[in-house]
């Protein structure tokens, strides 16, 4: 079985006057369902994340974004 390791993608954008950031996950169409599902809830659990949008598509790849809410520190000297 082939493996396929992709370096995470983190966007941050604006989002109804929200500040969220962005992990795009992508899954190898040969990488076990239970693997892949094991990688999603690592990163929520460990990095706060929250799935906000999957898609599988027609080559049996599937794409997972997660996103979590950036925390604004101010200032407060």
């Amino acid at each position: 079985m082939r493996e396929q390791i992709l370096a995470p993608d983190v966007s941050r954008r604006r989002e109804n006057s929200r500040d969220y950031e962005y992990l795009v996950v992508s899954v190898d169409p040969h990488e076990s369902l239970p693997d892949a599902r094991r990688r999603l809830v690592e990163h929520a659990e460990y990095g706060k994340w929250e799935l906000h949008r999957s898609r599988i598509y027609s080559g049996g790849g599937r794409r997972f974004w997660l996103r979590r809410r950036v925390l604004r520190v101010q200032r407060t000297t």
